[in-house]
């Protein structure tokens, strides 16, 4: 710690790092125009910093430089079931490699608190017209993630710093935002600012509160457990002054799509985003949310809201204890953290978003960024041949657009009180005026919390969501993360019999095609009380707007403007009827006492998981083993794809269902699993052996190098294997040069790895072989998974494409140059004509310390060479320095 500014928090008998007087001692004044992310910054240096880099640190800081690395430590680590449960597969697969080399298993172990929810393994398989929903979802859940389970109850045993929130309560992000977060945390007499990442893209969301989280893979999550510094260079902070208030009618989800396209079109990739103006004074905490939630849709890293009045009275509403709603406060006010403080604040990119201009959204149909007004419904060519939809639905068969899937789910909206309240309210309206959803909506309300139910039943309003099939089906992560489960199979014969255009309609954040459902071949995204509107009308041809969803009992047509309530009454409602004393009931006895958790997995002093052998869900990780035991050559690269723009993660490793045609699902098969229970690829990335056959098994990706006899791109998880040429499925190409140990190369446009935070997306290729990836551009958080993965990330040069290169997939590439952050290398591309290109890259090592893991194979590979030559110079370190690495620890 640096003490020099450690000072006396007024009004408690608490110290604080004074960030304004270490600031404004080295450049007088300037504190009061720094942002508030540079403000949370400088604190945790004070905190953090080793002395000797303090000084250099702030400067940079201040001066808003970024060519050095400084440390940042975030004080929690956030994680689901996917990627937590696979950051933690990892660390167990690290102590058996660990014990094998002689060094003490037990020692690996989280340093920095981990809060692990289960929230991603629930599937909608009974829909929520079938008033059993919740109990049936969840035993299915409970037998098929039987392996998953016992594997994370084992880590909380095995592993100290870890505690589990179990399956059926609620998403980490919501949860987080009404209970875990405590905005300003104390340790050792310290206040300061509470800063999490987490093993989701969404982490953001509870930056509403003034809190900086982030989302990271689970590879960089797994690098802040083990105690390590979150290496960084002052980040692109971006000012977005929001001004205006909303329409009457337009709710936050309207706003954020809006505000996700203007910013995507901002080019804000990275940045960390700072939302303030008086345009912010209307938005409520849940507002707030919806737009931090849905951060790296608009490809930012962070996007902040400073601490005022709103989120005190949002810490009162869940239920914090007063005395620390004061704390918050008194620290906020203190440190400079407080709204009215940072008038004087200078961005180095400023923009402005008038939130008057909002009209009523939907996103789609295939990106979250691509918006649609409902008003353009007709000129955009989506609500159409109304007339045709009614002709078929009249002859008793699936109209044309069908909406398969009607969802309301995901913590981007869940969170929000004020649009689960207006979805019941038109819920209401439509019951009292006799409408009834159309029989193939797949219906389902999947809250983020229990607190969600809690004050729907107290309104009124549940039993009139499950009158029109938006009963409960789960508190958790369902539709929007691929997890729709089964349709009705007449309906899917139909679907695929006629090969239907058909589509979902979900208040979540990503609709990427192929995420949703198999048979849903696009998807949009709406606010809540529009998700339970297109349940009402059954097709996309539908003018939500403008056309009749049916007839009241006076025989009077009924439109979308008939049903929508006030924006007094849902306010009205929200007020009467949210109460700290639901979140106090739902919260107190998850994180008040301890949880009673069974494990039957042998004895407590056993450091090591003992594997189950058959399991394809949780399986001992090959990191010393294959791809990863031998030197990467950067030389005679074959490539596996030459693929587009917008790559996203789900291109990359998908997470939705698995088919029994697919690779993963005939090996599924051998192993004994019926196609029922195959389950999602999310719930089996702890088994590499199914992981690694959903390695670009997306049925949407477009690899430049397979084409019809018209030179059209073939659609399909398709490769061709070279230098032979033959086209086969992608896991036959993968498993072919992993037989020939030939090492791959991918080639993509820009914005590669958009996405989920996925590290099996970086997992998947280097484990087929794949050493480099030239892409023209990179998003943040698969970056870091490839580098943790010993991926060597390059970027063509501004203004070249990967068409400039003019491949066909039949090269070999090779790269030479010496490594540095930063560095130019060389890209040899020798064709099968004989002919050499060779063009320099950027390398997309940004730091010292990335340089540094790659170097080393990855993150587990650099954590145990580090490890091990620790543990040798502690067994020969004299008792001193023995009590200071405990000392470090506890500091920790």
């Amino acid at each position: 710690m640096n003490r020099a500014y450690r000072v006396p928090l007024a009004g408690t008998d608490l110290d604080y790092f004074d960030g304004a007087s270490a600031v404004n001692a080295l450049v007088p004044g300037s504190y009061q125009r720094l942002p508030y992310t540079s403000r949370i910054l400088v604190e945790n240096l004070l905190r953090r910093c080793p002395p000797e880099q303090l000084e250099q640190s702030l400067l940079q800081i201040i001066h808003g430089q970024q060519q050095q690395d400084f440390p940042w430590y975030p004080a929690r680590v956030v994680c689901h079931d996917i990627l937590g449960q696979t950051a933690l597969v990892d660390l167990a697969g690290l102590r058996d490699a660990i014990a094998e080399q002689g060094g003490d298993p037990a020692q690996v172990k989280p340093v920095v608190p981990t809060q692990l929810i289960v929230d991603h393994s629930l599937a909608v398989e009974h829909g929520g017209f079938d008033p059993e929903a919740f109990e049936r979802n969840r035993e299915i859940e409970e037998r098929r993630n039987a392996d998953r389970f016992h594997f994370i109850n084992w880590c909380k045993q095995a592993f100290d710093n870890v505690d589990v929130i179990p399956a059926g309560n609620g998403i980490m992000h919501q949860i987080n935002l009404e209970k875990m977060s405590p905005v300003v945390q104390v340790q050792h007499g310290v206040a300061f600012p509470d800063s999490c990442v987490g093993t989701d893209s969404h982490t953001p969301h509870v930056d509403a509160l003034g809190v900086l989280a982030i989302g990271v893979g689970g590879l960089e999550a797994e690098n802040v457990m083990l105690g390590r510094a979150s290496m960084m260079r002052l980040p692109e902070i971006v000012g977005v002054k929001l001004s205006g208030q909303r329409q009457s009618g337009i709710t936050a989800t309207d706003i954020v799509l809006a505000l996700t396209e203007f910013l995507r079109e901002q080019r804000v990739v990275s940045a960390y985003l700072e939302f303030f103006g008086d345009g912010t004074r209307s938005l409520s905490i849940g507002d707030r949310a919806t737009i931090s939630n849905m951060t790296p849709e608009y490809g930012a890293t962070a996007g902040l809201f400073y601490i005022d009045q709103q989120t005190l009275d949002y810490l009162t509403l869940t239920g914090r204890e007063p005395k620390q709603v004061e704390l918050v406060e008194r620290y906020a006010k203190a440190n400079g953290l407080w709204a009215e403080q940072l008038s004087e604040a200078r961005y180095p990119r400023l923009l402005e978003f008038d939130l008057s201009s909002v009209e009523r959204n939907l996103a789609g149909p295939s990106n979250p960024h691509r918006r649609l007004p409902t008003k353009a419904l007709a000129e955009r060519g989506i609500a159409q041949d109304l007339s045709k939809v009614q002709a078929q639905e009249a002859a008793g068969q699936l109209p044309d657009a069908a909406i398969i899937i009607a969802a309301i789910t995901s913590c981007t909206n869940t969170s929000n009180p004020r649009n689960l309240i207006a979805a019941g309210l038109l819920a209401r309206k439509a019951n009292q005026l006799g409408l009834n959803r159309k029989p193939w909506v797949k219906t389902s309300l999947a809250p983020g919390s229990k607190v969600v139910q809690s004050y729907l039943q107290e309104a009124g309003l549940l039993s009139e969501l499950e009158q029109l099939g938006f009963g409960i089906v789960g508190f958790a992560c369902t539709t929007c993360n691929g997890m729709s489960g089964a349709l009705d199979p007449v309906i899917q014969q139909e679907i695929v019999e006629r090969d239907l255009y058909t589509t979902a309609v979900l208040s979540g954040n990503r609709n990427f095609d192929g995420r949703i459902h198999p048979y849903a071949k696009q998807a949009f995204l709406a606010s809540p009380p529009l998700v339970v509107a297109y349940a009402l009308a059954g097709s996309m041809r539908f003018d939500i707007e403008q056309d009749v969803l049916g007839h009241d009992s006076a025989g009077k047509p009924v439109r979308l403007s008939d049903l929508w309530p006030s924006d007094a009454e849902i306010d009205d409602y929200v007020a009467r009827f949210v109460k700290p004393n639901q979140f106090n009931a739902v919260y107190q006895p998850l994180f008040d006492k301890p949880l009673d958790v069974k494990v039957d997995y042998g004895e407590r002093a056993n450091p090591l998981y003992q594997w189950r052998e058959q399991s394809t869900y949780i399986r001992r990780p090959p990191y010393w083993e294959g791809a990863l035991a031998k030197p990467r050559s950067l030389s005679k690269m074959r490539p596996l794809a030459l693929l587009g723009d917008n790559i996203t993660t789900d291109h990359l490793s998908p997470s939705n269902a698995i088919l029994a045609d697919s690779a993963a699902g005939e090996y599924l098969a051998k192993m004994g699993l019926e196609e029922a229970d195959f389950n999602s690829y999310a719930t089996h990335r702890g088994d590499h052996l199914t992981a690694q056959r959903a390695t670009f098994a997306n049925p949407k990706l477009l690899n430049e190098m397979v084409r019809d006899e018209q030179g059209e791109v073939v659609q399909g998880s398709l490769a061709r294997i070279e230098p032979e040429g033959r086209v086969s499925r992608m896991w036959e190409a993968i498993e072919h040069y992993m037989q020939q140990q030939q090492p791959l190369i991918i080639v993509a446009g820009g914005d590669y790895g958009q996405g989920s935070s996925r590290d099996w997306a970086a997992k998947g290729v280097r484990l087929a072989g794949v050493e480099v990836i030239v892409a023209e551009g990179f998003e943040r958080i698969h970056r870091t998974n490839l580098i943790g993965m010993g991926v060597l990330p390059l970027q063509l040069p501004e203004g070249v494409s990967r068409h400039d290169l003019a491949l066909d997939g039949s090269e070999l590439f090779s790269v030479t140059g010496d490594l540095a952050p930063g560095a130019e290398l060389q890209l040899l591309i020798e064709r099968s004509s004989g002919q050499c290109v060779q063009i320099s890259v950027h390398c997309r090592l940004d730091t010292a310390e990335e340089v540094e893991v790659y170097q080393a194979g990855g993150v587990l590979q650099r954590f145990a060479q580090d490890f091990l030559e620790g543990q040798q110079e502690t067994s020969s370190s004299s008792p001193s320095s023995d009590r200071s690495v405990k000392e470090q620890e506890a500091e920790l």
